[in-house]
C-alpha cells in the first residue's frame, strides 16, 4: 500500500503539470480531485471538485464524487444535494439515482430509496450495487421476497467488496462481516479509511471454498440476532477458520435477541427486563390471541414488533384486548414479537431514554431522548425544539454517573458483563426506584453524529470519546496479535 500511495503522489505531480498548461480543463481537473481523494486529503479534494462545478455545475463526476466524499465526513444533507442535482441532470446514468437510493436509505426514507433504486436496476441490471441496496430498500419496507431475488443477483456472485485505503502508513486490515439484508452494525464513523483498511465479506453469501484476504483482525457487524437468516451460523465458520483476533464473537451476538435478553437479563440486579416472547403470525391472528398472551403472562397494554426492523418501523401498542389481531394483520413477517408495556413516564409525562454504549467493558453515554410519546427515538423527539430538554441531555452527556446514579450506573454494568460484548450499546430508562428499564441491549446501535447545527456542540466531545475508544480498541487488539504471532 505504501507503493501505491507513492504511484498516486508521482501522478498527482504528474497531472498538476498537466494542468498547468491546460488551465481550465474540465478532465484534468477531475483526474487531479480524484487523486486527491485517493490520498485521503478530503479538503484539498473537496475544494477541487468545487472547482470543476463552478466551471461546469453539470459535471456528473464531480457531482458524484463530492457526494460520497461529503456523506463520508457525515454531511448528509448536502451529500443528497449533489446526488439529486447529478441525477436531475443526468437521468440517463443509473449510479447516480443508486448513489442517491444509498443516501435516502441511510435517512430512513425507504420507499423513496426503493425508486431510485429501481431506475438505477432498470437503467443497468448488471449493477451489483444498485441490486444490492434494491434487495436493502425491499427488506426495509416488507417485500422480502423479493428483496431475496434482488439480493442473490448482488451478492452471490462476489460477496467481497473491498474498499479504498486513503492512509499515509501501513494500515490496520480489518475483516468486515456483515449479512446482505438488514440488521448490521453501522461501523461508517468507526472504520476510518485512513486508519483501516477494510475487506466487507458478506456472511450469509460465505463458502467455504473461498479464500478469505489477509487480515489483522475480525469486525463482526453481523449484529441483530432477531434477523432469520444463515449469516451468524457462517460468521461463526469465518471466525473459527482465522486466527486473528474478533470484535464481537459470533455466539455472543446469537444471545442477543430481544427474548433472550429479556430473559437472561430478568435476573441482573438494578434491571427490570419487561417479559418478551415470539409468536407465529398465524396464532395472533385467532380470535382468541390475547387469552394466549394473557396465559402466558402479558397485560394491557402490551407491544407488538416485526423482527428484524428498527427505528420504530413495525412497533405498536395494543390498548384493547382485540388489537392483538388487528395490529398482527397489518406487521409484516410470519413471527412478531410480543413485549409487555412498562409505563416508565416522568412526573412531568415525559418519556425518557437513555442510550449509552459498551465499548470493551466501559460504559459511554451518548443521547437522551425525551418526549411524550411512549415510542421514542432520538430522531423523533424533536430535542431541537426544547432547550430545557437539551440541557437536560448536556448534564446526562456531561456527569452520567449523577444523573443515573450509583445503582443505575453499576446496573449497566452488569448489562454489559451478561451481553459479552466487545462494541455494543443499551436503551433504557429509569424508574422510580433508580432501576434501569432496558428496552434494547445489542450491538446495532447507532452512533449518529448531529448536523453542524451549534445547538448541538455539547453532542461532539461524547461522540468523539466513543469512536477514540472503539478506535483505541481495535488498534490494540490488532497490535496484540500481531506480538502473539510466531517470527
Amino acid at each position: 500500500m505504501a507503493q501505491e500511495r507513492k504511484g498516486l503522489e508521482r501522478a498527482l505531480k504528474g497531472v498538476t503539470a498537466r494542468l498547468r498548461n491546460h488551465p481550465g480543463c474540465a478532465s484534468i481537473m477531475f483526474e487531479r480531485a480524484q487523486i486527491l481523494d485517493r490520498l485521503g486529503r478530503t479538503d484539498d479534494a473537496r475544494l477541487a471538485y468545487v472547482e470543476i462545478l463552478q466551471h461546469d455545475p453539470s459535471h456528473f463526476g464531480a457531482l458524484n464524487d463530492l457526494g460520497m466524499l461529503l456523506f463520508k465526513a457525515g454531511l448528509r444533507q448536502d451529500a443528497f444535494t449533489c446526488f439529486n442535482a447529478a441525477v436531475a441532470k443526468h437521468p440517463r446514468v443509473a449510479i447516480g439515482h443508486a448513489n442517491l437510493g444509498f443516501v435516502l436509505l441511510r435517512g430512513g426514507d425507504a420507499q423513496k430509496a426503493r425508486e431510485q433504486y429501481e431506475i438505477a436496476v432498470s437503467l443497468d441490471p448488471s449493477n451489483a450495487e444498485a441490486r444490492r441496496g434494491l434487495a436493502l430498500a425491499l427488506e426495509a419496507t416488507g417485500e422480502r421476497e423479493s428483496a431475496a431475488v434482488h439480493r442473490e443477483a448482488g451478492f452471490g456472485a462476489s460477496p467481497l467488496v473491498e474498499l479504498p485505503y486513503r492512509g499515509k502508513g501501513p494500515p490496520v486490515r480489518v475483516l468486515l462481516l456483515v449479512r446482505s439484508g438488514p440488521g448490521n452494525v453501522p461501523t461508517d464513523r468507526l472504520l476510518d479509511d485512513r486508519t483501516f483498511a477494510i475487506v466487507k465479506l458478506v456472511a450469509d453469501y460465505y463458502r467455504p471454498s473461498l479464500a478469505l484476504p489477509r487480515h489483522d483482525l475480525i469486525f463482526n457487524a453481523v449484529g441483530d440476532a432477531d434477523v432469520k437468516d444463515e449469516a451468524l451460523e457462517r460468521a461463526a465458520e469465518i471466525v473459527d477458520r482465522s486466527t486473528a483476533p474478533t470484535i464481537n464473537a459470533p455466539s455472543a451476538v446469537a444471545s442477543t435477541g430481544r427474548v433472550r435478553n429479556a430473559r437472561r437479563m430478568r435476573d441482573v440486579e438494578g434491571v427490570i427486563a419487561p417479559l418478551a416472547a415470539s409468536y407465529a403470525k398465524t396464532l395472533l391472528l385467532r380470535p382468541d390471541a390475547f387469552e394466549r398472551l394473557e396465559g402466558d403472562g402479558f397485560r394491557l397494554p402490551f407491544l407488538l414488533r416485526s423482527a428484524g426492523f428498527h427505528t420504530g418501523e413495525h412497533f405498536e401498542r395494543a390498548e384493547r384486548r382485540e388489537d392483538a389481531v388487528t395490529i398482527a394483520a397489518r406487521l409484516p413477517g410470519d413471527e412478531l414479537l410480543a413485549i409487555q408495556y412498562v409505563d416508565v413516564r416522568s412526573g412531568d409525562g415525559n418519556v425518557r431514554k437513555y442510550r449509552v454504549m459498551f465499548v470493551d467493558g466501559s460504559v459511554y453515554p451518548l443521547h437522551l431522548a425525551i418526549s411524550s410519546d411512549w415510542k421514542v427515538h432520538y430522531f423523533s423527539a424533536a430535542m431541537g425544539d426544547h432547550a430545557r430538554r437539551r440541557a437536560e441531555e448536556e448534564r446526562f452527556l456531561s456527569d452520567m454517573p449523577s444523573v443515573l446514579g450509583a445503582r443505575a450506573l453499576e446496573a449497566l454494568g452488569r448489562v454489559a458483563s451478561v451481553l459479552g460484548l466487545d462494541y455494543a450499546g443499551a436503551d433504557f430508562a429509569l424508574d422510580a426506584c433508580g432501576n434501569v428499564v432496558l428496552f434494547e441491549a445489542n450491538a446495532t446501535m447507532i452512533v449518529g453524529g448531529p448536523d453542524a447545527d451549534p445547538r448541538w456542540e455539547y453532542r461532539r466531545a461524547p461522540i468523539a470519546r466513543i469512536e477514540e475508544a472503539v478506535r483505541g480498541m481495535l488498534m490494540q487488539r490488532a497490535r496484540n496479535a500481531t506480538r502473539s504471532r510466531p517470527v
